[in-house]
């Protein structure tokens, strides 16, 4: 579904909200208290800036007795076979964010990646799928990162373990083109992005794959992803705790000056790799 339908699409699921609400007398903080959400995110949901999350949509019919309308019409708008079910949420969120903060201590973020870095490591993960299923992930993964070009980008900052420099990820001329394109970006100034080197040692980096998310009409959220499973949080005190997980990392990085530097070197140390084999 494209992005404008898709959008339609929640604009019509707010308008049945609203229209639902009212038709049984509840206000919106009348409603929230009954699906356990502030008011306020009843009239975010009704306006289409932001999006429920599964087991609110299921509290929402149960309240307004719908017959599972809302929860259908979520399962439809979210589920995007391309990504993982725990993280379309997420990628609906990215589209309407004005700034996305990015932790990653192993694996370049897609929103950063290459085409032949998110081939390898999709095939990595998925060595038995077919060919037409690692070109559906490695297209869905550069679509993402068509917000990074658009005129109403986010403001995008990213922090990266020196160790994700140095795993020939898809081989070192692979590899050398994932750096350079991050140099590209950070160049062009679409990207603030930062290396903690390995002499930082123990740090707050520590706590996996994190990324924070800020909007303009919405409060901000925080995901925390493994391997097999990731969690959107919206909560005002975890947000707060995880912000200051974000700002411990970033105290052991490397000035944006400096990261570009050995960005660039570890560049050329994959290009000096293919040139000798």
């Amino acid at each position: 579904m494209a992005n404008v339908s898709r959008q339609a699409a929640w604009e019509f699921f707010g308008a049945e909200l609203k229209r639902l609400r009212e038709a049984a007398d509840l206000t919106q903080a009348e409603l929230g208290v009954r699906v356990f959400v502030s008011g306020g995110y009843i009239g975010q949901f009704e306006q289409a800036i932001r999006k429920p999350q599964l087991d609110v949509a299921q509290r929402i019919d149960e309240t307004l007795q719908t017959d599972g309308i809302f929860e259908r019409m979520w399962r439809k708008l979210i589920n995007d076979t391309r990504y993982a079910e725990y993280f379309a949420h997420v990628v609906d969120l990215e589209r309407t964010a004005t700034k996305i903060c990015e932790f990653a201590p192993t694996v370049v973020p897609g929103l950063l990646q290459t085409a032949e870095y998110a081939r390898a490591v999709t095939i990595a993960a998925n060595p038995f799928v077919t060919d037409e299923y690692v070109e559906e992930k490695v297209s869905a993964r550069l679509e993402r990162a068509v917000i990074l070009k658009d005129a109403t980008r986010p403001e995008y900052w990213a922090v990266l373990h020196e160790s994700t420099l140095r795993i020939a990820v898809g081989g070192p001329a692979a590899m050398a083109g994932q750096l350079d394109h991050i140099a590209e970006l950070m160049r062009d100034r679409t990207a603030m992005v930062m290396v903690i080197p390995f002499a930082a040692g123990a740090h707050a980096s520590m706590l996996g794959d994190l990324r924070l998310m800020e909007f303009e009409d919405a409060p901000p959220t925080a995901y925390t992803e493994t391997s097999f499973s990731g969690t959107l949080l919206d909560d005002p005190a975890v947000v707060k705790r995880a912000r200051r997980a974000y700002d411990l990392i970033g105290a052991v990085a490397l000035s944006p000056k400096a990261s570009l530097t050995l960005i660039e070197s570890a560049a050329e140390d994959f290009r000096r790799c293919t040139r000798t084999t």
